[in-house]
């Protein structure tokens, strides 16, 4: 059931402007966006007895004794009532706010919410929330996410409105029956909305959040376990066992297999070798060595008279699969092509009908592989490349060209466990925690600003070797734009100062894609020395003779971002370092890099990742069809995960309407989910 927010008593045009920058478009999306905090409004205190310096509001009740309004320079007006009760005084102050005076008389009662400060000698609260008269007790108050020109009161009175729609309309309340009927349900759905936004206590609320964390919860695995129950009625392509090109790719590899990459492999072998279509995702460090194991699949499904399709999310990273799988599949009868926007008009009608004709064993490309002209002659394996870059719809376009083909996801972004039953709930999980021997791990360290000459110093040393360097720019207020400035005006100060003698490079979000990819190439090909970049482009290309990554304004970047830049150096045979710039930061912020200085193992700095930012948007949610989670928490409710998981696969046992489960999913969850659960 969708009701626009329009819908609702106050909501207007502007507002839901507003409300839809927040994400909430449908009176179910309001329903659902849950306060970040609580006021505890659960008692009025005496005035004179709040403890001072405090850090929580207070609520407080008493009379007007005073009003005054001073002006102590042009442009300033600040409104000051002082209203009392027995046991003392407190001054009401507004900047600012001069039509609040009709608000108040002397002699009423008020009551007045807001933070008590001690102030010339004397009691007072900045910009109080007020009611007149002695309020009834309100319990805990919400706190909501806001936007510019968006209030608390707003939002607020938004929820009252949605809660009431609600009572009469319980569709409007998302969710399917089954998890209400298996889970926690200690009170009824509408109830415990409305103990999530206006709870009576602290303790029904955590009632109310864990009953529908539950629910939240059992909905996506059913989600989930839908498709995997749609995938496994499919019949696939049935592989045999490894053949000779499989042995004869092994055997002339230059290096042996880690026992990660063998372990991988083995799970896609057993995949390939059954008759529903694999989905599988492999998962491990920048370095691990993923590309080895696709190959590996690649040459399974060549031997077995079928195709392959590698997707990588940029045109570097492409030609960079392309020359490595070219080396690996020297000598033996597998052609390679690649596919990207920069293949000519000549060039790709030859190769589209050569791949049409099934004389292309494995294609390789961008998102040019998605268009409706590339059309395979078998295609019976899938592979996407840092998959958390491409959207639902993308990733099952490729898939699409095949009559359900196997499919390989491949991230250098580990996902912690608790976080992979949710996420990942729909697929086989490999992950390679081993690194090739003989990799040196990258020496990290965290510093301030006043090291940075003796930084660019050391910088110099290493180029005068013949080594290259990385300087990623901090972040600017999330601005693309600003992020530009900050990086153009430190390239051009560094290539006009201190690296006047060197060859100094800049890329960014904002360059066409056939520039950036010049810039790389020619830092690739060792004419660049240092190379400058935002944080907005993904510098994901293959450098061996980089061996300096310089993070400025590291303090602005999480755990996940930092060890993949950290992940782009130390990929040759030479010592690596990367060097963690930051100017200042919250106490997170420094556990944050003592981390990065101590751990190098992706997987445990992902655990890490999670603890300090809490479930939610998280690895690439979206991009894998799901939204964030409303109610449940990954760290705090992994029971749940797991309760969930398991009745959620007895709840589908039984003989239930599918279609009816899908759209109440969809009503729960949104657009995004619904291409999980029907592409």
């Amino acid at each position: 059931m969708k009701s626009s927010i329009r819908e609702l008593k106050g909501v207007g045009t502007r507002k839901e402007k507003l409300l839809n920058k927040l994400g909430i478009v449908t009176i179910t999306d309001l329903l659902q966006y849950f306060p970040r905090a609580y006021e505890d409004r659960s008692r009025i205190l005496p005035i004179g007895r709040v403890e001072l310096p405090m850090e929580q509001a207070a609520l407080v009740c008493g009379t007007v004794a005073m009003m005054q309004e001073l002006r102590p320079r042009r442009g300033i007006h600040i409104l000051k009532v002082t209203v009392v009760d027995d046991s003392g005084a407190v001054d009401l102050v507004w900047f600012n706010q001069p039509f609040k005076k009709r608000l108040f008389k002397k002699g009423m009662e008020l009551t007045a919410f807001g933070k008590m400060e001690w102030a010339y000698g004397r009691r007072q609260m900045n910009s109080p929330d007020t009611e007149p008269g002695r309020a009834t007790v309100a319990g805990f108050t919400p706190l909501y996410g806001l936007t510019d020109g968006l209030y608390q009161s707003d939002i607020r009175k938004a929820v009252r409105s949605a809660l009431q729609r609600a009572a009469s309309e319980p569709a409007l309340l998302p969710g399917w029956q089954g998890g209400r009927q298996v889970g926690y349900s200690t009170m009824s759905v509408f109830v415990a909305y409305e103990n999530m936004h206006f709870p009576e206590t602290m303790e029904k609320q955590q009632e109310a959040r864990r009953q529908l964390a539950f629910e939240e919860l059992f909905d996506m695995q059913l989600g989930l376990m839908l498709r995997r129950r749609r995938e496994g009625q499919r019949h696939g392509i049935k592989c045999g066992p490894n053949g000779t090109l499989l042995r004869q790719f092994i055997a002339q590899l230059p290096f042996t297999l880690t026992k990660g990459q063998v372990e991988a492999f083995l799970d896609i072998q057993n995949d390939m070798e059954s008759e529903t279509p694999m989905q599988c995702l492999v998962q491990g460090d920048v370095g691990s060595g993923k590309t080895v194991v696709a190959a590996l699949a690649l040459a399974k499904i060549v031997e077995n008279g079928y195709e392959g399709a590698l997707m990588a999310p940029t045109e570097i990273l492409a030609i960079q699969h392309y020359e490595e799988f070219s080396r690996l599949f020297h000598g033996l009868p597998v052609r390679i092509a690649l596919l990207t926007g920069r293949t000519s008009a000549k060039e790709r009608k030859v190769l589209l009908e050569d791949l049409q004709q099934g004389s292309i064993q494995i294609l390789i490309g961008t998102h040019a592989l998605i268009q409706k002209d590339v059309v395979f002659a078998n295609l019976g394996l899938v592979v996407t490349d840092e998959q958390h870059r491409f959207g639902v719809r993308q990733r099952a376009a490729l898939q699409g060209k095949g009559a359900d083909p196997h499919t390989l996801f491949m991230t250098a972004t580990p996902i912690p466990r608790t976080l992979a039953l949710s996420v990942y709930g729909d697929l086989d999980v490999s992950s390679i925690h081993d690194m090739p021997p003989g990799r040196k791990t990258v020496k990290t360290y965290a510093v301030g600003e006043a090291m940075r000459q003796r930084i660019y110093v050391f910088m110099e040393k290493l180029i005068a070797k013949g080594q290259q360097c990385y300087i990623v720019c901090p972040l600017v207020e999330e601005s693309e734009t600003m992020d530009l400035q900050a990086a153009t005006d430190l390239y051009d100060q560094l290539r006009q100062g201190t690296f006047r003698k060197r060859r100094c490079g800049l890329v960014h979000g904002r360059m066409t894609g056939k520039d950036k990819e010049a810039v790389m190439e020619a830092f690739q090909r060792g004419e660049i020395d240092v190379l400058v970049a935002t944080s907005v482009i993904e510098v994901g290309v293959n450098v061996p003779n980089a061996t300096l990554m310089l993070i400025d304004g590291a303090e602005r970047f999480g755990l996940a971002q930092l060890h993949q830049l950290r992940g782009r150096v130390g990929r040759g045979d030479q010592q690596a370092y990367c060097i963690l710039l930051a100017k200042g930061g919250t106490d997170e912020t420094r556990q944050r890099l003592k981390w990065m200085e101590t751990i190098h193992d992706g997987f445990v700095l992902a655990e890490k990742d999670l603890l300090l930012r809490g479930s939610g948007h998280l690895f690439g949610y979206a991009q894998h069809g799901l939204p964030d989670l409303k109610a449940a928490d990954i760290i705090g409710d992994v029971d749940l995960v797991i309760a969930a998981r398991d009745k959620a696969a007895a709840y589908l046992k039984g003989s239930i309407d599918e279609e009816a489960v899908r759209q109440a999913l969809v009503h729960r969850f949104g657009n995004d989910f619904q291409g999980l659960l029907y592409n």
